[in-house]
């Protein structure tokens, strides 16, 4: 990967293709991509370590881009383990370099290696500067952005914000992903981000007062064109605030013996004939539980059709309501479908999980089939339908 805007902005990262899970439950069948940046200016600068399994082949990439240099400095903006792993190894490899971040991040080398560094350390904060020549790096606080010691970095010199893990998205750098950018990037930042809303509008506020011509996140591709960082910059801004993203139907559901699953397709058919012109579905048991959380949060309107299940709802419903609940999902309208052969009660109990959600509206027809789709509950589906395409 090259930055094409600066000769002396080095991508000393890495990529991944041997994991199999993210942070242990995200799939990344394109891999995962771990960036660090070295500045070669009069005094020479490291953004950031990799992950722990590949530390060798970024000490090499360090070393091939210094040449004879040694390193000054190395900023630590975010403290997970993806990122921070080398820290010690690196302090003992260049042992006249001086550590720069938070003092949170401090506290958590503490915790991580049994050392803060003290003798070396440079604790920065909003607003404060350091200079290596013709760069000059400004810090700006970010915290739950998304832990609460993170820093970003703003370049003057070359307008370029070094975004800690803001606007990253999962899939290593050396494979083309064939849906760009924002499919990934969204399923990151629901994933990862999605709770913390707020502290990324805080961000995404002093991000306006900067020009920016470059975003060098730690995981994903650079952007650097006006068109990619305008456009990232307003997917963030959707995303963070929880506005609807696209005009759009899921149908998210779980069935055990396919009289539910026959349902929804029913579902999904009336509501294309009604002129519904994006309906996803995803059966919860087998699809991607995390795409189905992006789509979630990419569309407006959401039916959740469910079994009656040792008297509450399938353990795989019960698992996305509680994945959308804990990343703040509002603002959407929700239509409800149950299945039930003694005492139908799954839409009750949905619908009483989001209570304290801000902004949720629930559609009027509420579908109860006790066993499978009849005559009656097949025109509560069209009622449904109707209602949800009228909203």
């Amino acid at each position: 990967m090259k930055i094409n805007h600066s000769n002396d902005i080095k991508y000393i990262g890495v990529n991944d293709h041997d994991i199999d899970l993210f942070e242990g439950q995200f799939d990344v069948p394109l891999g995962m991509a771990y960036n660090s940046y070295l500045v070669l200016d009069e005094k020479t600068v490291v953004f950031d370590t990799v992950d722990a399994r590949f530390a060798q082949e970024w000490l090499g990439n360090i070393k091939r881009e210094l040449s004879s240099r040694s390193v000054d400095y190395l900023v630590v903006q975010h403290m997970e383990p993806d990122h921070s792993a080398n820290i010690a190894l690196f302090a003992e490899t260049y042992p006249d370099a001086k550590i720069v971040s938070s003092e949170k991040a401090f506290r958590m080398m503490k915790n991580f290696f049994g050392d803060d560094f003290a003798s070396r350390r440079i604790v920065v904060k909003e607003g404060d500067k350091l200079s290596t020549g013709s760069h000059e790096f400004v810090f700006v606080e970010a915290p739950m952005v998304h832990w609460p010691e993170v820093i970003v970095t703003y370049d003057t010199s070359t307008k370029t914000l070094f975004s800690a893990d803001g606007f990253g998205k999962f899939g290593a750098n050396d494979v083309e992903d064939p849906e760009g950018w924002d499919c990934e990037a969204r399923r990151y930042y629901f994933g990862i981000v999605g709770k913390f809303g707020v502290p990324v509008q805080a961000l995404l506020k002093k991000a306006a007062g900067l020009d920016i011509r470059a975003i060098l996140p730690l995981h994903g591709p650079i952007l650097d064109t006006p068109e990619t960082i305008a456009h990232a910059i307003a997917q963030y801004d959707t995303w963070s605030s929880y506005r609807v993203e696209s005009e759009g139907v899921l149908i998210a559901y779980t069935s055990v013996y396919g009289n539910t699953k026959k349902a929804v397709l029913k579902l999904k058919e009336m509501l294309e004939a009604r002129g519904c012109k994006k309906v996803a579905l995803a059966d919860l048991a087998r699809d991607d539980m995390h795409e189905t959380i992006e789509d979630a949060f990419r569309y407006g309107k959401v039916v959740l059709a469910t079994t009656t299940y040792n008297s509450g709802i399938f353990p795989f419903m019960y698992e996305f309501i509680h994945h959308l609940l804990e990343r703040n999902y509002r603002d959407r309208i929700i239509g409800l479908v149950e299945n039930g052969s003694w005492a139908p009660t799954a839409a009750r109990t949905m619908r009483s999980m989001f209570e304290k959600s801000q902004g949720i509206k629930f559609c009027d027809n509420v579908v109860t089939i006790t066993s499978a789709l009849n005559t009656s509950s097949e025109g509560s589906l069209a009622a449904l339908a109707e209602e949800l395409v009228s909203l």
